[in-house]
């Protein structure tokens, strides 16, 4: 079984004078000899080298004390977290799903082979408490695919006690530069092996699970935020264009799609809630840049991504309605809560999160997920560029902003003039799924437009809040009347059922009766 550590440490040149004197780092009582350790680590890639050009390492370590596999995810600069699984002949399933976004169908080959002799210090308190692990490695490397070199060099690695405070290693470090030593230039061991035996740097285009170089398509340099102000200019002089500048924006989503992938099979909390916005978010951009983007490309993509939209909706849906129903279950006077209202609610959360949890994973390791993100760094290598694409950034963002605004006006309006009821539910709710749209067509054309554009997200986002809490409330008595219905057949009260619906009722009308300040602010609001 994996188990995930979170791994905070710096790393520091060194040469033949071996590791400073550490005893006089404040908090450390003593510097204790833990000896030397034979290390013998081989590491694991793409051919293309995927997971190092995301930071991500994967490799299966003989010798010292935790030998197995580990697969390193970056958090922070200094930070991981490294997922270990006992030692085996094959990689575990477990670091494979880990993985599965950025190796796609491929195997991972043995890139790399690094043997240490790492010599061991503990720095403890006066407690004998572990502060730090600082270590002296002599490493040998040996390049095993794409290349067929050598290197060797030596390193001290400072790695934090698990629980630590962090500014103990800013004491440390202080320490080590006072005694000549510097920060090492590479952030990790195999990001140097990988630099010294092959003189071909790695494919940092490669790093959202690409097969290969993705360009920027005809529109020439632009990266991500390069395109602010509309008319800056790119890496090789030349004025960045709108087609560079929303391919920028998609190439961040799909980034995002790809890397929150393994937060999401870990259960690491608001990695589903933000996969499903990338999602939306390149749907959105498909959408209101389609004078930029061939939507004969884009819409089948956009199909699939709202399929995955809705597979991740799924667990979050339910997750954001039994937070939103056991606080308003709390919020009761006991008086009003009869029977185990408590014990059907948390069964049925149990209950969906189980069977919606599984179902997750299976969509992610599915074949049409894996051909989507495929179908995703196709597009992103040749894109589909239109006529408008060589026009200016802030032009073509401006004008997608204010079609997307008209198109909102029209949805809320007709929602405002029905009477209240199911179809107003539904009317309100068709408006929320176009704010969100046009807030993310802000959100997108912010670089090109500035303060305009942030203050339409600003106004966009109040509304979109207010028409979110009433859906919210009409998911929530929806539940509710299953709730009861199973508790009657139960033979069980359904008072309290009832007080839940009525007070989701009166949180409905006071969303509708809020919404038009909401809209008439966005109305005021001159963004472009």
């Amino acid at each position: 079984m994996a188990e995930t550590k979170r791994e905070i440490e710096r790393k520091y040149a060194a040469d033949d004078s071996g590791l400073p004197d550490l005893t006089g780092v404040a908090g450390v009582a003593a510097v204790l000899d833990q000896g030397v350790a034979e290390l013998d680590a081989t590491y694991y890639d793409t051919p293309d080298l995927r997971l190092a050009a995301a930071s991500i390492t994967l490799r299966r370590r003989t010798g010292g004390s935790d030998a197995g596999w580990h697969l390193k995810l970056p958090v922070s600069p200094g930070v991981r977290d490294e997922i270990r699984a006992p030692l085996s002949g094959t990689l575990p399933p477990a670091l494979a799903a880990l993985v599965r976004s950025r190796v796609r169908d491929g195997e991972p080959v043995p890139v790399v082979r690094l043997r240490s002799a790492r010599d061991v210090r503990h720095l403890v308190d006066a407690d004998g408490a572990l502060l730090a692990e600082v270590s002296l490695d002599t490493v040998r490397a040996e390049r095993l695919s794409g290349g067929s070199g050598t290197a060797q060099w030596t390193e001290i690695e400072v790695e934090l006690a698990d629980g630590g405070d962090p500014a103990f290693l800013d004491r440390v470090d202080k320490r080590l530069r006072k005694a000549g030593v510097r920060p090492a230039k590479s952030p990790s061991k195999l990001a140097r092996a990988l630099a010294e035996t092959d003189p071909g740097p790695l494919d940092a285009g490669a790093g959202a699970g690409s097969a290969g170089k993705e360009s920027s398509g005809k529109e020439g340099p632009g990266g991500a935020g390069s395109g602010k102000g509309g008319g800056k200019k790119g890496s090789s002089g030349g004025h960045v264009t709108a087609g560079a500048y929303v391919l920028a924006y998609l190439r961040e989503q799909r980034d995002a799609i790809v890397a929150l992938d393994p937060a999401v099979r870990q259960e690491v909390p608001d990695a589903v809630h933000s996969m499903r916005v990338a999602t939306r978010r390149t749907r959105s951009a498909f959408r209101s840049y389609a004078k930029v983007l061939d939507r004969a490309v884009t819409d089948p993509v956009g199909a699939e991504l709202k399929w995955l939209a809705g597979e991740l909706g799924v667990d979050r849906d339910r997750e954001v309605l039994t937070a939103h129903l056991t606080a308003a279950l709390d919020d009761l006077p006991a008086t009003l809560v009869a029977g185990p209202v408590h014990d059907r609610l948390h069964s049925w959360a149990r209950e969906r999160h189980g069977g919606s949890r599984r179902h997750l994973i299976g969509v992610l390791d599915s074949r049409r997920y894996l051909n989507l993100l495929d179908a995703l760094d196709a597009l992103l290598a040749d894109p589909p560029l239109r006529r408008a694409a060589a026009a200016k950034p802030a032009k073509v963002a401006a004008k997608a902003v204010r079609k997307d605004v008209r198109k909102l006006s029209v949805l809320v309006e007709q929602a405002l003039w029905l009477p209240p009821g199911q179809e107003r539910d539904v009317a309100l709710h068709e408006a929320r799924k176009r704010a969100k749209r046009t807030r993310y067509a802000a959100e997108a054309a912010e670089p090109a437009l500035g303060a305009p554009a942030r203050k339409l997200v600003k106004s966009v986002k109040s509304v979109q809040k207010v028409l979110g809490e009433h859906q919210d409330s009409v998911m929530a008595r929806t539940t509710l009347g299953e709730l009861a219905a199973v508790a009657h057949a139960a033979g069980e009260s359904a008072f309290t059922y009832g007080v839940l619906y009525g007070r989701e009722e009166h949180r409905a009308a006071l969303s509708e009766a809020a919404l038009p300040e909401r809209w008439e602010k966005v109305r005021r609001t001159t963004a472009v």
